[in-house]
């Protein structure tokens, strides 16, 4: 009987990620700003201009392999983009969350290394996390493009975003989910475009 119980579990977390996509894919709305992001980004990259990640927990952990997708590659063999996740220098993460506050993370490094017409890309379920916040607002005052991966509403973050990916969900697995399959729409279509000439 636990069996059974735990095989309709399965499939009741397979349909729900599903489904969430599924309304990911009947948002037309949601889909035009996926693509305007591949033109952002490719845009940025053709001037020589940088991309930078951010997010915390699990959204550090994507953060990280979207990067990755960039400066190494997704489908084609090609020279490595300028992209990176601003979490993994631990020691100037805890320097900085031990010295000023875990709040300024991500904006005291953007106000290092960000140059304007660069990409700043957050990652933050609940859109909420105060560093992303930070960062944001920091990106805004360099004329940093500011990109949010969110969950339904936007949270705190939706109107410091010049384009928002929320995803219509507020169940937290199911969006970080619907985040990557975002996100490697995005990474491949940024390097077919980039790379088609």
């Amino acid at each position: 009987m636990k069996n059974q119980y735990d095989m309709n579990k399965i499939k009741e977390i397979i349909q729900a990620s599903i489904n969430t996509k599924k309304q990911v894919l009947k948002n037309e709305d949601l889909l035009v700003r996926i693509k305007n992001v591949v033109d952002l980004i490719s845009d940025a990259l053709k001037s020589g201009r940088h991309i930078y990640f951010c997010g915390n927990g699990g959204s550090a952990a994507d953060a990280q392999h979207l990067a990755a997708e960039f400066s190494g590659r997704f489908y084609i063999d090609r020279r490595a983009l300028p992209a990176e996740a601003l979490h993994c220098n631990t020691s100037y993460l805890t320097a900085v969350a031990n010295d000023y506050s875990y709040d300024v993370v991500y904006s005291r490094i953007i106000d290092g290394i960000g140059q304007r017409g660069d990409v700043l890309i957050g990652l933050s379920t609940s859109g909420n996390s105060g560093n992303i916040i930070r960062a944001f607002e920091t990106a805004r005052e360099k004329k940093i493009a500011t990109v949010g991966f969110t969950g339904e509403s936007g949270g705190k973050m939706k109107p410091l975003c010049d384009h928002l990916i929320n995803i219509p969900s507020k169940d937290t697995p199911r969006i970080q989910e619907s985040h990557i399959m975002a996100g490697h729409i995005i990474c491949q279509l940024v390097e077919e475009k980039y790379f088609s000439n």
